[in-house]
């Protein structure tokens, strides 16, 4: 069993775990704290569900990103990693890391409007910029994951 099969199954426990997290944190926590955020800032009252469906759609990219890494974990450990399957599956998470980031400057957006350039508009900011640093990240490794289809599709020609 090589290195990269021994992570696979560590990896998986921890994306199951966040799964649940998230999970737990759109059901539960977000209704809850949006809802004293509402109370006691009366200015992000009317903002109050539209942020929840923001932040519950957000978490749903994050849940699609989760998906689609435990799929290509499945296809490290079969070592099938360098396919053209593959590659949909990177291309799924940029989708989802595309949409999550656009969804956040909305929110931003909102929480600028209500409440000016607040700590929570901050945080937002932070969230777009990392964003958008993952995104970046995501497509640099999918252009990695096509010249190494591309090696791999020559070298099994070649043997």
């Amino acid at each position: 069993m090589s290195r990269t099969s021994r992570l696979v199954v560590p990896l998986r426990v921890l994306l199951a775990a966040v799964l649940a997290t998230l999970v737990t944190t759109q059901v539960a926590a977000l209704p809850a704290i949006l809802g004293r955020t509402a109370e006691q800032n009366p200015d992000l009252a009317p903002y109050r569900w539209p942020l929840l469906a923001l932040a519950v759609v957000v978490l749903a990219c994050v849940q699609v990103v989760l998906v689609c890494t435990w799929r290509l974990l499945t296809m490290v450990r079969d070592d099938e990693i360098f396919s053209e399957r593959s590659r949909r599956w990177v291309d799924a998470i940029l989708a989802a890391v595309g949409l999550a980031w656009v969804l956040v400057l909305v929110a931003c957006a909102l929480v600028a409007a209500a409440e000016g350039l607040s700590g929570t508009a901050a945080l937002l900011l932070v969230a777009l910029l990392v964003g958008a640093a993952v995104g970046l990240l995501m497509v640099v490794l999918r252009a990695l994951l096509v010249q190494a289809t591309a090696l791999r599709t020559d070298l099994d020609g070649v043997i």
